[in-house]
């Protein structure tokens, strides 16, 4: 097979692998804030997620990083030169940090399909960020391709991240202060209702 048809194929199940991981720990979020909720509501939207998770892991997550990491290992194969280049070699090392956060994101699946939630909302907010900053940080050393650059690249990402985690914290303090105005407005709401 042509080599540009073969990096094509891995460019795409790239792409479809980080929608699955970006999307999953969404997912996550959403079935671990569901616990918080009465029954039925609980029950239902819990299974409901355990099935939209089950489904998007099985068939479209864990496919896209076995086809990514196929193609890859046939590009590296064909052009076994790549690995002689330092860019590549720290793309790689960001690659190896990708199944690690695909590995982690397998375990917090499996407990979370036997009713096991151990994270709040907010630590996996923050953990979903992390595959925004590895994508971020591969796609830049495969544009660049330059050692040097990678350096400013690092520093980049590294104010990029402490910028999302920032973000994160702003949409939780806005989103306390919108139920907290909430709740005063019921409370307001049913005094008066009372007084009359």
């Amino acid at each position: 097979m042509d080599f540009l048809y073969v990096k094509a194929l891995h460019i795409i199940f790239v792409v479809t692998w980080f929608a699955g991981l970006f999307y999953i720990v969404r997912l996550f979020i959403y079935q671990t804030e569901a616990e918080q909720k009465s029954e039925p509501a609980k029950e239902i939207l819990q299974t409901q997620y355990k099935l939209m998770s089950k489904r998007l892991w099985y068939i479209i997550t864990w496919p896209s990083a076995v086809l990514a990491s196929i193609f890859a290992f046939w590009m590296l194969y064909t052009n076994p030169y790549y690995l002689e280049e330092p860019w590549m070699l720290i793309k790689l090392s960001f690659v190896f940090a990708l199944y690690f956060y695909h590995g982690y994101c397998h375990k917090i699946f499996t407990k979370l399909q036997k009713n096991v939630v151990k994270y709040s909302a907010l630590k996996l907010r923050i953990f979903n960020e992390v595959s925004t900053i590895l994508l971020f940080a591969i796609v830049f050393l495969v544009t660049v391709k330059s050692a040097i650059n990678w350096i400013w690249g690092v520093i980049g990402i590294l104010l990029f991240g402490v910028l999302m985690m920032l973000g994160i914290k702003l949409y939780k303090t806005l989103r306390e202060k919108k139920n907290w105005e909430k709740a005063e407005k019921e409370v307001l709401e049913e005094g008066e209702n009372t007084v009359q």
